[in-house]
């Protein structure tokens, strides 16, 4: 029985090995994937910030405010988008993102240094995001710092300038208002389009869906009938996660609570598509389960801008999570619960989202009959 045990072990594993190796889906993912891993973390893995787009605000321009709007903008890091007289436009530029800080100058900037005194300058920054907010306030106190260092090393005289800090939308700077937004895409997309894959690629093994192929019910109507119980896990569990997040870590929702549960509705159909997709394109449960993990967690997970900033990627890889649905859900998640916007400022994700939920229930249909045929 002894001397039997080690040539039964070997017949075994090489049963095993060559089941995996006749299923080609699961080994060329399983190949792909450890190569994909290292790559999106080396390039995705940036704490970070470039390409800091920068509001000024000058009253009165002169020789002095344009010499500090030329020392930022010499600044590879720095992005001047706009320069105005007043305060009025920077509520709307932060809540449609178009600038990540504001630097207010006093009136009569010149006159101001001139007198010898600490010359006020107001700093805001976005900090929905805080630890990319308190890397901005940093790169942006050291650029005022080399612009005093440089002028006294001129000779021309000493520039003083006390600056004042404003975070804006998280001023407690607390990392659970960044995570919770991200969380709820990372437990929806678990929920839809990993079980789904899961749970329709277990069928399709089983032969269980062969009697669809009898049944008077058409693919689309098939579809529909396997996402909706996930549809409605899926807002049962939006609420709850909004939920614990205002009980627990006290995450403010500033905006229509109705809206954000019409987003996560939105982006759950999303989410389903791509696991219906998915089953439909493997042929087995394993490829179905690694084959989700790869394309919709790992993206979720390094390219939505969940934890690490889309600005701080490289530019090549920038472009890429344009294709993420996590990616503008985040966006529209966090402009709801931290800056209290509305759709007139989230209509382009929502038209994004809606555009990918369509474009993937139509290929996840055309999909799920080839394979019934």
């Amino acid at each position: 029985m002894r001397a039997r045990a080690p040539s039964a072990l070997r017949a075994f594993v090489w049963k095993e090995l060559r089941h995996i190796l006749r299923d080609r889906q699961t080994l060329v993912i399983l190949l792909f994937m450890p190569l994909v891993q290292v790559l999106l973390f080396g390039y995705a893995l940036r704490t970070d910030v470039r390409d800091l787009r920068v509001a000024v605000v000058d009253p009165t321009p002169d020789a002095m405010t344009l010499r500090l709007r030329n020392r930022l903008e010499a600044t590879p890091r720095f992005r001047i988008v706009s320069v105005a007289a007043s305060t009025g436009a920077l509520e709307d530029q932060f809540q449609r993102r178009a600038a990540d800080v504001a630097i207010v100058l006093p009136t009569s900037f010149a006159d101001e240094l001139a007198r010898g005194g600490r010359t006020p300058v107001l700093l805001v920054t976005d900090a929905s995001d805080p630890n990319s907010g308190t890397t901005m306030q940093s790169y942006v106190r050291a650029a005022l710092a080399d612009f005093e260092s440089e002028r006294a090393g001129l000779g021309l005289g000493a520039v003083r300038i006390r600056l004042e800090s404003r975070m804006r939308f998280n001023p407690t700077l607390e990392s659970s208002n960044l995570f919770v937004p991200g969380l709820i895409a990372l437990v929806l997309t678990l929920v839809s389009a990993l079980m789904t894959a899961i749970s329709l690629s277990r069928e399709k093994e089983q032969g269980t869906l062969e009697v669809l192929l009898v049944s008077p019910l058409r693919p689309w109507q098939i579809i529909i009938g396997k996402v909706l119980p996930y549809l409605a896990l899926g807002f049962t569990i939006t609420c709850l996660v909004l939920l614990a997040a205002r009980m627990v870590f006290g995450v403010p929702v500033r905006g229509s609570v109705i809206l954000l549960l019409a987003e996560s509705v939105l982006f759950t159909i999303v989410s389903l598509s791509l696991g219906v997709l998915v089953a439909a394109r493997t042929s087995s449960q394993r490829a179905a389960m690694l084959g989700a993990l790869v394309g919709t967690m790992m993206p979720t997970a390094l390219l939505s801008g969940m934890i690490f900033p889309i600005t701080s990627m490289p530019r090549w890889l920038q472009p890429v999570t344009n294709v993420v649905p996590a990616r503008w859900f985040i966006v529209i998640a966090r402009g709801i619960m931290l800056k209290g916007v509305g759709l007139g400022y989230l209509w382009f994700e929502t038209l994004v989202l809606a555009g990918m939920a369509l474009l993937l229930l139509v290929a996840a249909t055309r999909s799920f009959h080839a394979r019934l045929d």
